[in-house]
């Protein structure tokens, strides 16, 4: 029966008398043996009762906790008197991926966390109902496809990944003529290259991409820039020019063994399945193999659950406490559930060799937490003469990432740069080069796909505001 079965008395008291319903999730035992997405969608029902246990605060603070300034207590609203068209409406307003924002948001750090709810009760399933409003979207002919009005300029947007396709998708609508230029032969960046389609299936991003190319975004995939395409082609043939690929390289870890063979990134093995994409020792055989994942974020949890699915063991090693988890509270539950294990409060010490010259072990050395430091997180210092083993047959780093600069010979290498080499861009995030904008890694360093989200949509704004007097000339023009 669903959640919404008997109406609150009081609708301001919803919160109290419905309880979270949680979304349907296949059995551990059922994921762990492929890639599928694993939660399945509300109802109709489930979403209305779910949406009125929002209280729409006067001063919402899950609106200050979204990246995107999602107007949520507004849809969520819409969504509890059935409006789910006008709800998406609202919700795509903010987001030009949402339906993708809604699946790799980690919504329990960000928007439920903020809910007023918690501590008095479970905190509404803002994730659960975005979800629900956009397949409804979808369903329905929410989603706008057909293409705008040509307004006569062109935009060259380079990467296709999360920022490219927001960019593209905010000037398609305004009637610019965008072409999406990507080295890789498949667009979509990480979020089909470095994204495990548990957390993200292929077909929801592909999905997108044939709704921008319907609405007249042209795609050249396979394009290296400054060999087929130079600098002088996208000037000359383009109105203005949207960087939106990433720059990042991962961050590495200093220890004795680490330059064993058995030592890899996360990423390498994450984005190996993927045609034209770098990887950085070759293939990554998890089966039947001891696996390590260094590290508590959300790409050490991916690590983590790709792993699993053929490995022996997989255990995942972080210098914190469960506490202190920086990842997604929802991906840790889920890596608990299929059969990952965890030690906490623990930092590398030693990758272990065997005769072979492969990996045998990793030796860790106990931590213990002190203070809160300046970023609001507890502070670790590590304590001598706690060393320990455990058997490793893989070692999976995932330590972050650290930002990559343009190289002086990059086709946009003489763009102005800050002191640590990112793109000096002004408020319209359009770099020293009149008509170039740029966002994400590019301007402020590894980013989350949220924050690309953010800038593209900026850029876009400001790509329109920079065109704003050559689009009045062609009007008066053709008048």
């Amino acid at each position: 029966m669903s959640a919404s079965s008997s109406q609150p008395a009081d609708p301001k008291y919803a919160w109290w008398e419905l309880t979270r319903a949680a979304q349907q999730k296949r059995s551990a035992e059922e994921r762990v043996a492929d890639f599928l997405e694993i939660y399945g969608p509300y109802d109709e029902e489930t979403a209305r009762a779910q949406a009125r246990r929002c209280v729409q605060c006067p001063e919402p603070a899950c609106v200050a906790g979204c990246p995107l300034g999602n107007r949520i207590p507004e849809w969520l609203a819409l969504t509890a008197e059935g409006q789910f068209l006008e709800a998406a409406a609202l919700l795509h307003s903010t987001s030009s991926l949402p339906e993708i924002c809604a699946r790799v948001c980690p919504a329990d750090r960000k928007c439920e966390d903020m809910c007023i709810l918690n501590g008095r009760a479970e905190p509404v399933s803002i994730s659960a109902i975005e979800q629900f409003l956009n397949e409804y979207a979808f369903q329905h002919g929410g989603v706008e496809e057909a293409p705008a009005t040509p307004n006569g300029l062109k935009v060259a947007v380079i990467g296709s990944g999360p920022g490219g396709l927001t960019c593209a998708d905010v000037l398609s609508r305004r009637g610019y003529a965008v072409t999406v230029f990507d080295w890789r032969a498949t667009p979509g960046g990480l979020l089909v290259s470095g994204t495990p389609a548990f957390r993200l299936e292929r077909s929801i991003v592909e999905r997108r991409i044939t709704l921008l190319e319907a609405r007249g975004v042209v795609f050249r995939l396979g394009v290296l820039l400054g060999e087929e395409v130079g600098y002088g082609d996208l000037r000359d043939g383009f109105d203005a020019i949207f960087l939106g690929f990433g720059a990042r390289k991962p961050a590495d870890l200093e220890v004795p063994g680490r330059e064993l063979p058995g030592v890899a990134h996360v990423l390498d093995l994450l984005v190996q399945d993927h045609p034209g994409t770098a990887v950085g020792q070759g293939r990554i055989d998890v089966r039947d193999k001891r696996v390590v994942v260094i590290g508590g974020g959300d790409m050490a949890l991916a690590g983590v659950r790709t792993a699993i699915r053929g490995a022996r063991l997989v255990t995942c090693v972080y210098r914190r406490d469960e506490a202190e988890l920086p990842c997604s509270r929802r991906e840790y539950e889920n890596a608990v559930e299929e059969g990952a294990q965890f030690v906490f409060l623990v930092m590398p010490a030693a990758v272990l060799g065997d005769a072979a010259g492969g990996v045998k072990g990793l030796q860790l050395r106990r931590t213990e937490l002190g203070a809160v430091d300046a970023q609001g997180r507890r502070s670790w210092s590590e304590l001598p003469g706690t060393e320990f083993e455990i058997p490793a047959d893989l070692i999976l780093l995932a330590l972050g990432f650290a930002p990559v600069p343009l190289p002086a010979e990059h086709l946009f290498g003489s763009l102005e740069r800050n002191a640590d080499g990112s793109l000096r861009v002004d408020a319209n995030l359009m770099t020293s080069e009149p008509g170039v904008f740029a966002g994400g890694d590019l301007v402020r360093g590894p980013s989350t796909v949220l924050e690309v989200v953010r800038d593209a949509r900026r850029a876009a704004q400001g790509i329109h505001r920079f065109l704003l007097p050559r689009l009045v000339d062609l009007a008066e023009s053709a008048t």
